[in-house]
């Protein structure tokens, strides 16, 4: 999974690879507040598969916990959630 801030859209789509992609607008926020995590969850269920969706929300919460910036890279369950801001 690819999270890219700063982008001109907003979007959840897959990659050439197959991977799940998370296209942000705006600037990456210091904090994930629980509105925006609600609404990225909201984004990522339209393409996340039921498999996804879950290691999606552990992501996110390693992200509030641990803090947001481009280049973090989080493993969980052998799946990879990489920030960029672009």
């Amino acid at each position: 999974m690819l999270f890219v801030h700063g982008g001109p859209a907003t979007a959840v789509v897959r990659g050439p690879a197959g991977e799940s992609v998370v296209l942000l607008s705006g600037e990456l926020p210091d904090v994930l507040t629980d509105e925006s995590v609600r609404e990225l969850m909201e984004l990522a269920a339209a393409v996340l598969d039921a498999d996804e969706v879950p290691l999606f929300r552990s992501c996110l919460r390693t992200l509030r916990r641990d803090g947001m910036r481009a280049g973090r890279r989080i493993e969980i369950d052998g799946a990879v959630l990489t920030v960029y801001e672009g």
